[in-house]
């Protein structure tokens, strides 16, 4: 029988052997916490407190800019140090909120709900209010993704658990030691669609989750449990869909489009949080792994912590590493310095001994196609790479460019070693760009 899976794809290294088999662990911040007002795809948080001001545990800091964006809460009590810009994983610099942590974690009141008694526009507005966004990566604002505008036309929520990102194994965890919060999380989702059905998408690599989530939905007459094969992308939300469902969806729809809603495991939990305790999304796992730490683990990491305390806490570097990235090797950030904060999308911190890419050099292409073989939106990865190269945006267009979805499959199989994801990647950035203007 054929494997639930998608066209194109590749099988890097997982290196998930390093921390899959630890147990998540929490951890208290120490030092000051800095608080980014765009942790989100929208408009930026607008602060409600100024310097000087103490705030509690699960304060609200920073009310939602708009529609498409969400508000922040502190994650420990403390004063108000300042607002100011800093340093975050892209290289950027944004506004800011830092606050001086008294180590004394003051908590404000949290008020719980019945998920079985409060009505769909609750469930919303707790969701929205809770500062819930989209933690697999992108970062959407969950309410808006739950708040198509023909809710009966979603027919599959779909929860990715797939985790296909080499050497991430913050959702393997979530699922390990605390499936019920998930499985409770996506019936409060359903709640939201009458005509919907509920799926847990997870990777074969994972038969231990797949037998955990399979028990406890055994007596659930709208939730299913599909197993799907390992390989990555896997886990990216139209190769999710298309594996699960068999629709297809493009750049200018959404999941919605395709009667579908996607969320990841963390994203889906911190909605059970927030329905059922009232709690804003303050705190997430972080997986702190690669050959270079002592110690590779999974964290309870409170949003704001800065990712020198998390080395810290596996017993710092075994060898000085060549290579920091936040998130996963295929589509992490590759840090220059580690006194940056901790965010609501903030997966993982890998530390490499050794830095691959940079000692590659890259080569004339020789044509072998292995880069449109492997392209899971069935693009040539070549030709909009040397589009881009040569700054021809309508032609790089006019081959559906911007269909990628910058999972970094062309440049990983590339055996001239081509940095063919990198450029079509600035190209599209500059196309938005435009588009925006």
């Amino acid at each position: 029988m054929a494997k639930l899976t998608f066209h194109g794809g590749v099988h890097p290294y997982d290196g998930k052997d390093l921390s899959k088999d630890k147990p998540m662990r929490i951890i208290m911040p120490k030092g000051e916490m800095v608080y980014p007002l765009s942790q989100h795809i929208g408009a930026p948080a607008v602060p409600v407190v100024s310097k000087g001001d103490y705030v509690r545990t699960g304060q609200l800091i920073a009310e939602a800019g708009g529609f498409v964006s969400a508000p922040i809460y502190a994650s420990v009590s403390g004063t108000v140090k300042a607002i100011e810009p800093r340093r975050v994983v892209t290289g950027d610099m944004v506004n800011s909120i830092i606050i001086d942590n008294d180590g004394l974690f003051e908590e404000v009141d949290y008020i719980a709900h019945d998920p079985k008694t409060v009505s769909k526009q609750e469930i919303i507005e707790l969701i929205k209010n809770a500062g819930v966004v989209g933690m697999g990566g992108a970062g959407f604002p969950t309410h808006v993704k739950l708040s198509p505008k023909e809710p009966e036309k979603i027919e599959y929520v779909i929860a990715n658990c797939a985790e296909c990102e080499p050497y991430l194994t913050s959702d393997y965890r979530r699922m390990i030691e605390e499936p019920e919060k998930l499985v409770e999380g996506l019936k409060i989702i359903l709640r939201l669609f009458d005509n919907a059905r509920g799926i847990l998408a997870v990777e074969d690599n994972k038969p231990d989750c797949i037998e955990i989530l399979k028990n406890l939905t055994k007596d659930e007459d709208r939730i299913s449990v599909k197993a799907l094969k390992t390989k990555y992308p896997q886990g990216a939300e139209r190769q999710l869909i298309y594996a699960t469902t068999g629709r297809a969806i493009n750049s200018s729809m959404l999941p919605a489009d395709a009667g579908c809603v996607v969320d990841n495991v963390d994203t889906i939990v911190a909605i059970y949080h927030a329905v059922k305790d009232g709690k804003p999304l303050m705190n997430r796992i972080v997986t702190v792994t690669g050959d270079a730490v002592n110690d590779p683990c999974n964290f309870y990491v409170r949003i704001g912590m800065n990712y020198n305390d998390l080395i810290e806490e596996v017993g710092g570097f075994k060898t000085e590493p060549e290579k920091v990235v936040s998130g996963g090797p295929m589509m992490g950030f590759a840090l220059f310095d580690l006194n940056v904060p901790t965010t609501k999308t903030a997966s993982a911190l890998l530390c490499l001994t050794k830095d691959e890419v940079s000692a590659m050099e890259p080569s004339a292409c020789i044509n072998c196609g292995k880069c449109a073989e492997v392209c899971p939106s069935r693009l040539i990865p070549k030709k909009l790479a040397v589009c881009a190269e040569h700054g021809d945006e309508e032609t790089f267009s006019a081959c559906h460019g911007m269909e990628c979805v910058e999972c970094g499959c062309c440049s990983f199989v590339c055996p001239a070693k081509r940095h063919v994801t990198q450029s079509i990647k600035s190209m599209r950035k500059t196309l938005l760009a435009k588009k925006k203007k």
